[in-house]
């Protein structure tokens, strides 16, 4: 039992004994920061249940607890504010009990446990990864993780837009003005060289809309008959066909697209376990939706379309088959939701890490997934999160403005080396190094950045401001972990071996310390439990600081105590130990030098 489950029932069992009163109960907070104490007990919500002043009740259950409670050395009690001192001894112990355990915080699975899905990235195959899918891969790779770490099995997954009219406008333009091209001839990375055709696509289709605008064509009647966008909508018809010149020019240039996809995502630091592809799951969901029908779930209007009325439900009337009987995006939506469940049968929840512009869509597809009767449609959730901007203002990926997620990856590592540079920490660095730390400061600079933020808020993204070695940023932190790195090596005795001095006096600065590594677990669960990434970047930040007051305030190596000098590396020690581990949730690497 930890020392909040301890004081929660002794308040309760003191309540009982003084009172005679039963409280259901018992509210706890850190004391703060002006007064003496640990952990603070509020009198004033117990007032409901006792009447009478509530200094003079804060002391009757100081004293009893005083009494009672071996861990509580004294108390206080401020305006209704109960402030308990925990003892040294505590802290020692459960330092002791955590100091060599390397996954503290870290649960693992037990038996019987669904297992939770997590979809994220999701691009289309005409063109490359951008700042926005960026974000999206790391909500969505950092959730996972963290949702593992909290003991739960995760499956990581994925749902690539491989088909559609999209990728035949990107096809069509590379047979139009390719001249036959692929990235072993030009150099260019797969997914570029295929995103370059999307863009020239675009520029001939707008070129033949002013054309026939200026023949006399209405300009709405332009837009739906330019002869480019024509020839697209029929290699379409052709795909889903099975013509097979046009399935095979499909197959070369995904594959392309692919291969530039490999080479973002290992740059990125994420990865899969299983792999959609919307070519084989476009027809998914039909069958269920003839099911649906025949139950009543749905409804068919005059024309043959199918419809589901959610407006006893604040929603409204949803197609999810057309008149033609072809499959809108829902349909395809709740039969891939359900092959996910057969293929993964321990699955009992998904994640999906998908923009706040598709709010209403998964409202609905959730709804109708329960409405059809699907127990695990219970532990279905929206990782929805807002836009990332620049300076330099919106992306549009069919006018080539769009952030390439390559080049942005190769910019902060640039950054990062110019600010390093221009600090002068870098003595004593190879170039080989230098690089690798570039890289290292770059991206644990962007990812920081983007996932401290709360996912539902939109993000103004700056790179520069993203590196800096002060306040809330990645750099900052990797810079704690490389000093504390930095101590450790220069520590010339045993300290890992050394059980912790239970007699030991603590400096006010090693408890605050303590304090906070005490708060990992739950900080851990907190964040799995809102599928939000901000929670664990936070909670470093503040380890890293009250680390940082720590050292500023005390000596490590100087100490003159032996067993100061060797607990204040072991507290050190295990600090650098969770500043790696909660930023490994974060996608994050740590340097040991900086």
């Amino acid at each position: 039992m930890n020392i909040q489950d301890i004081i929660i029932t002794k308040v309760k069992e003191a309540i009982h004994s003084i009172f005679d009163k039963e409280l259901e109960t018992v509210e706890l907070q850190a004391t703060r920061k002006e007064f003496e104490g640990d952990i603070t007990v509020v009198i004033f919500p117990m007032l409901r249940t006792i009447k009478g002043n509530p200094q003079l009740i804060g002391e009757q259950i100081g004293t009893y607890l005083e009494a009672n409670v071996n861990e509580i050395e004294k108390f206080n009690v401020v305006k209704g504010f109960l402030n308990l001192v925990i003892s040294d001894s505590y802290f020692l112990q459960f330092f002791s009990d955590i100091k060599n355990d390397e996954v503290y915080g870290f649960e693992t699975p037990k038996g019987g446990d669904k297992a939770i899905m997590v979809e994220y990235s999701s691009p289309n195959t005409n063109k490359p990864l951008h700042l926005g899918h960026i974000r999206n891969n790391l909500l969505g790779y950092s959730v996972a993780e963290i949702i593992k770490a909290s003991g739960k099995k995760v499956y990581k997954t994925q749902i690539i837009n491989d088909r559609g009219i999209h990728i035949c406008k990107s096809m069509l333009a590379w047979q139009k003005f390719g001249n036959g091209e692929t990235p072993a001839s030009t150099g260019l990375k797969g997914d570029k060289l295929v995103g370059n055709y999307y863009v020239a696509f675009d520029k001939a289709y707008k070129a033949e809309i002013e054309e026939l605008i200026a023949n006399g064509v209405d300009k709405k009647v332009a837009e739906k008959e330019a002869p480019i966008l024509l020839e697209a909508q029929n290699m379409l018809r052709k795909w889903e066909a099975g013509d097979e010149e046009v399935v095979k020019l499909w197959e070369t240039m995904n594959g392309w697209v692919y291969d530039g996809f490999a080479i973002t995502y290992k740059n990125l630091g994420v990865d899969f376990d299983q792999l959609y592809y919307e070519s084989n799951t476009y027809l998914l969901g039909k069958d269920v939706v003839a099911d649906g029908l025949e139950r009543g779930v749905f409804f068919k209007k005059e024309d043959g379309s199918v419809w589901i009325d959610l407006t006893e439900d604040g929603l409204d009337e949803k197609i999810v088959l057309r008149a033609d009987g072809t499959a809108v995006y829902m349909t395809q939506d709740i039969g891939t939701a359900i092959q996910r469940i057969k293929d993964y049968p321990d699955v009992g929840g998904l994640v999906y890490t998908v923009g706040n512009e598709q709010d209403y869509h998964f409202q609905v597809l959730f709804l109708i997934l329960k409405k059809l009767g699907f127990e695990w449609a219970q532990h279905l959730y929206h990782l929805s999160y807002g836009m990332v901007d620049l300076p330099s203002g919106k992306m549009k990926s069919r006018e080539g403005t769009v952030v390439d997620a390559d080049d942005l990856i190769t910019e902060m590592a640039s950054t990062a080396g110019e600010i390093s540079s221009e600090l002068g920490k870098l003595e004593g660095f190879t170039e080989e190094e230098k690089q690798e730390l570039y890289k290292t400061i770059g991206l644990g600079a962007l990812k920081y950045y983007i996932l401290k933020v709360d996912p539902k808020k939109r993000i103004l993204f700056d790179p520069k401001e993203s590196i800096d070695f002060q306040g809330n940023t990645g750099p900052f932190i990797q810079y704690t972990y490389a000093r504390i790195q930095s101590i450790l090596r220069k520590a010339d005795f045993d300290f890992s071996g050394e059980a912790v001095v239970m007699d030991y006096k603590l400096h006010e600065k090693e408890k605050s310390l303590i304090k906070q590594v005490q708060l990992f677990p739950e900080i851990i669960q907190n964040a799995s439990a809102n599928f939000s990434p901000a929670i664990i970047a936070n909670y470093t930040y503040d380890l890293v600081k009250e680390f940082n007051s720590f050292y500023q305030n005390v000596s490590i190596l100087g100490a003159e105590v032996t067993s100061e000098k060797i607990f204040r590396v072991q507290l050190s020690s295990k600090v650098a130990e969770i500043i790696a581990n909660a930023l490994k949730l974060l996608g994050i690497s740590v340097p040991e030098r900086m």
